[in-house]
């Protein structure tokens, strides 16, 4: 299972890389929407990114600011997601 500290290694590394900035730029509660580091494109490439990262498929309810505004949203909905998941795959190996 990958820990949180490496989930929050690969979103943050992705962000700084996506928007070209430097380190000190983002911080982890930075309004990525908000402050114009993140347009609706840059969120389909995001999407796509934790879906090929963390093999996580993102619906379309779940495409609400609460979850992609920060890093820190990101990480929490992306640890959600692989706690979700795991929890999936154990029923399905319990049946």
């Amino acid at each position: 299972m990958i820990e949180k500290h490496e989930v929050h290694q690969e979103i943050r590394q992705y962000i700084l890389e996506a928007t070209l900035s430097n380190k000190n730029d983002i911080q982890d509660e930075t309004l990525l929407f908000e402050q114009g580091f993140f347009d609706s494109m840059g969120l389909l490439f995001l999407v796509d990114f934790i879906r090929d990262t963390f093999d996580i498929d993102t619906k379309d309810d779940e495409l609400i600011v609460e979850n992609f505004e920060s890093i820190n949203c990101i990480v929490a909905f992306v640890i959600r997601n692989l706690e979700l998941k795991k929890i999936g795959e154990s029923i399905i190996y319990q049946e």
